[in-house]
């Protein structure tokens, strides 16, 4: 098969989190399933953009990866060029996987694949869930759904989602969808080797025992306020909060940690940690905790129990899912005296850790990685031609 993706950003847009990686791992998959696979996108990496060719292929991982400009209306990833070359490359196309919502790339992409006759598919990873509207840009987003998306979403061959909970925020929608197919992220297969020489930040984390970890974006979405005050309720062990600040987060984090008397247990990594460094910060981690208050899925989840550590996760976090059917961790409310609960069970229970960490790792080895979902996703494109 030909499959066009269609990402307003991608690599090395290592900002932009979770879902990047979990559409280049596909890719990657998909690829290796002897499939024809490429990706149109821009070049927007920020404030900036990435230096990268412009409308010419560049092959990430055996991935052909095409970036476009876009030097106007940057908050909407508008490319003229990456509509133009769409109308070009469209033809032989087996599938088109749109792989966001509120974004200019999507309604061309749509419209094009509809000019064409092509199938399209719609990721929106998260982005459709009617309490975030409510938190930020309420009307702009409704009226862009009214405009725009509820179109493109109900003209689509189908909408992708990663769980159930996913799945669930979609259909407070109300849109009259032709078919919704749930099917997961995957986890890459990790050797597990932490670098010998980290970074002094990264080597400050094991100061102590137990260390409870949440790596991941800093956004106001993950619940660190709740899991902050949730760790005051604890007296045991330290905190680790590791990963990319584009929001700015960490000052705030830092200040209310100091109002509640805990910073000397809680340490911030404020930055984006990749390879073996990475490595290196799940090796020290006794336990993962994310707490968000929306969360699609949850990558950094699946990631801790692939390495045998257990996790703690709000109800919110799709992969919850996925920790219940495994017994590798423990399900919570988004809530201080809940999250402060399972976080002291586990900080002060050596064996329990063990025991859960040991069944998440052994089911989401067998379960979540990413050949079986490739396979999965590949059967679904298939399905669309018949």
């Amino acid at each position: 098969m030909r499959i066009l993706h269609v990402v307003p950003s991608y690599f090395p847009a290592i900002r932009y989190g979770g879902p990047i990686f979990a559409i280049h791992a596909l890719c990657r998959a998909l690829t290796s399933r002897g499939h024809v696979v490429e990706v149109f996108t821009t070049s927007i990496d920020g404030p900036t953009n990435s230096a990268v060719p412009h409308d010419v292929p560049v092959i990430l991982d055996g991935v052909k990866v095409r970036y476009f400009e876009s030097s106007y209306l940057r908050r909407l990833s508008w490319a003229p060029s990456l509509g133009r070359a769409l109308r070009r490359e469209i033809k032989g196309a087996d599938v088109v996987h749109l792989h966001s919502v509120f974004l200019w790339p999507t309604w061309v992409a749509a419209r094009v694949a509809l000019g064409s006759g092509v199938p399209y598919v719609v990721s929106p990873r998260g982005m459709l869930v009617q309490k975030l509207f409510e938190a930020r840009h309420r009307l702009l987003k409704r009226a862009w759904v009214d405009l725009i998306e509820k179109s493109n979403l109900e003209k689509a061959a189908a909408v992708h989602v990663t769980s159930g909970i996913e799945a669930a925020d979609l259909a407070e929608f109300g849109f009259r969808l032709r078919q919704v197919v749930t099917i997961p992220n995957g986890v890459d297969g990790s050797d597990n080797v932490p670098t010998r020489n980290p970074a002094d930040d990264i080597r400050a984390l094991k100061t102590s025992e137990p260390l409870i970890l949440f790596f991941g974006r800093l956004s106001w979405k993950k619940g660190l306020d709740v899991l902050l005050h949730a760790f005051a309720h604890t007296q045991t062990g330290t905190l680790a909060i590791v990963g990319t600040d584009d929001e700015n987060l960490s000052p705030q984090l830092s200040k209310l940690a100091r109002e509640l008397d805990i910073a000397h247990r809680v340490q911030f990594v404020p930055r984006t940690v990749t390879g073996s460094d990475k490595e290196h910060v799940f090796a020290s981690a006794d336990a993962f905790v994310l707490p968000s208050h929306s969360e699609n899925f949850g990558n950094a989840a699946l990631e801790a129990m692939q390495r045998g550590l257990p996790v703690i996760v709000s109800q919110n976090v799709g992969a919850s899912e996925i920790v219940r059917a495994s017994g590798g961790g423990i399900i919570v409310e988004c809530d201080p005296p809940q999250l402060g609960a399972a976080i002291k069970l586990l900080a002060e229970n050596p064996a329990l850790r063990k025991l859960l960490g040991e069944k998440g790792q052994n089911f989401v080895r067998e379960n979540y990685n990413w050949p079986s979902v490739a396979a999965r996703m590949e059967a679904f494109y298939m399905s669309l031609k018949i």
